[in-house]
């Protein structure tokens, strides 16, 4: 019923920073608690952050808490995440996910985008 679009991904040196957009259309946005998760190649998609529907409550993976900051702008349909102090440890493919509820786990959600690349080189 939610198309999920990622945008914003790239090349960047560790310390630096990368700012993640998720295009939601077809339903009200408004509607869904929303989540980014990360997944490496032959490796489990990971939680990384969770929003809820009118963004007053959010939940980070410990390894992104204080570095990366989760945010919605429903007007706009869109659902943000701010990534500073980058490692190579981050170097991962990014998702967006929509679901009823704020949650941590890639099957409590309903709706995924395509995912867009993330690498922090060395």
């Amino acid at each position: 019923q939610v198309q999920l679009v990622e945008s914003g991904g790239g090349l960047v040196q560790a310390g630096g920073s990368l700012r993640l957009s998720c295009a939601a259309s077809g339903r009200a946005f408004s509607s869904y608690a929303m989540g980014w998760f990360r997944q490496a190649p032959g490796k489990e998609r990971e939680f990384v952050a969770a929003i809820s529907r009118i963004g007053g409550r959010t939940y980070y993976e410990d390894s992104v808490k204080g570095r990366f900051t989760i945010s919605r702008d429903n007007a706009k349909n869109t659902l943000y995440l701010q990534m500073n102090s980058l490692t190579p440890d981050d170097t991962d493919v990014y998702y967006c996910a929509a679901g009823d509820f704020m949650a941590t786990m890639a099957r409590q959600y309903d709706y995924w985008g395509q995912g867009t690349q993330v690498t922090v080189s060395s």
